[in-house]
């Protein structure tokens, strides 16, 4: 069988996807085709991949008979013009996440594949992550017994080198950082519970890099943009010319399914990892660490208290590969799913849940803490997204 011959749109942050997706001859997709607004990058990136088709304009490609499949790894603000565009013109569609800014647009990607019947995959790597897969497998067995409760933190640790000193530090082009974010978590929140969020009461603000020093706007990001030697946050230096985004958020989230989860997300912690306590009507379960070698504490027989040891230890398991292996596993299920139709654990509906809570928690955020419903799927699109992408 023919290799899926892909072109990778936006060679930036998340070029490793493409480079993961570039596979030697027969072992299932290669990336023939390379599209990126900055020339200095195609040249280098063509003689990594050995492509021969280099375009500043994604449309060109597009145009295109010899390629199959797009991976569109673009600033988020971009996602869904490109995708539409792509699904139109009959290429598969691989695209990163979060697959839009807002609700609206999200619907407006899932309308265009239905529409066009081209396959859309979003990318929500964390599904595959072996925090999130064992997370759902012990919540499954009943391990817990029913889940009522879910809590998160996010420790954005070096936050203020990746997300504010570019475009991630502009509502234009993210939203807020809290969609930008938290749909990796919500879609595991999702996942590992089995419900989708159906209201939404969020709070935050600009608490520490709304007053350093900025560059001006003319001025490029630094070459050492990300270095330890900005510690603590206050340090940093050369920050994007705009900052209108929120460094602190607290959701609290209900699902349809009557689970309550509260989700803290915080971009100037000194370390990087995400917490999860999931809280059952039997027992709780808590990870230490979220990358292989970390591990998940299981506590399910009273005691009044704290033990540290739990009544069961199990280990995050190794992997090999971008984010404990989850992206080689997110890019081998959507070339069996483009090839074969098979069943994939991400969900373009999930995906577009994720957005929706986080675009009805932004406008939370920004409105006073107003406790929000989030719109339900039109329900010939939930069908057709539930039945694997085929009309009846």
């Amino acid at each position: 069988m023919n290799d899926l011959r892909i072109g990778a749109i936006g060679l930036g942050l998340r070029r490793s996807l493409a480079a993961t997706a570039h596979r030697e001859p027969g072992q299932g997709s290669r990336v023939t085709a390379l599209c990126d607004l900055d020339r200095t990058v195609l040249q280098k990136e063509a003689a990594h991949f050995g492509a021969d088709v280099m375009e500043t304009d994604y449309r060109k490609l597009l145009d295109r008979d010899d390629i199959d499949a797009v991976l569109v790894s673009t600033p988020d603000h971009t996602h869904t013009p490109i995708a539409i565009d792509a699904l139109h013109a009959g290429k598969a569609v691989y695209l990163e996440k979060p697959m839009a800014t807002t609700t609206e647009d999200a619907d407006l990607i899932l309308r265009a594949a239905y529409e066009t019947g081209s396959r859309l995959y979003v990318g929500h790597n964390m599904r595959h992550m072996g925090l999130v897969s064992l997370m759902r497998k012990l919540v499954a067995r009943g391990e817990i017994g029913q889940p009522r409760s879910v809590w998160i933190r996010h420790f954005v640790g070096h936050g203020g080198d990746f997300f504010f000193k570019d475009w991630h530090a502009e509502r234009g082009f993210v939203n807020s950082l809290l969609l930008q974010k938290a749909s990796h978590d919500i879609d595991a929140l999702h996942w590992i519970v089995g419900g989708y969020t159906e209201a939404v009461q969020a709070m935050g603000g600009l608490t520490v890099y709304g007053d350093l020093p900025r560059r001006s706007g003319n001025q490029p990001k630094a070459e050492n943009w990300l270095s330890r030697e900005y510690w603590p946050p206050a340090a940093q230096l050369g920050l994007n010319p705009v900052i209108d985004v929120e460094d602190l958020s607290l959701l609290n989230l209900r699902l349809d399914n009557g689970v309550f989860a509260a989700y803290q997300q915080c971009h100037y912690s000194p370390d990087y990892w995400r917490s999860f306590t999931v809280i059952g009507d039997r027992g709780r379960l808590e990870n230490f660490g979220d990358e292989p070698g970390g591990v998940i504490r299981l506590w399910n027989s009273g005691r009044r208290n704290y033990d540290a040891d739990g009544d069961a230890t199990h280990v995050i398991p190794e992997a090999v590969g971008g984010h404990g292996g989850a992206d080689e596993m997110s890019v081998d299920e959507f070339v069996r799913f483009v090839r074969d139709g098979e069943v994939t654990e991400t969900s373009p509906v999930a995906a577009r849940m994720a957005v929706a809570a986080g675009d009805l928690a932004t406008r939370s955020l920004r409105g006073h803490g107003a406790t929000l419903a989030v719109p339900p799927l039109e329900p010939e699109l939930l069908e057709y997204f539930d039945t694997g992408q085929v009309k009846k």
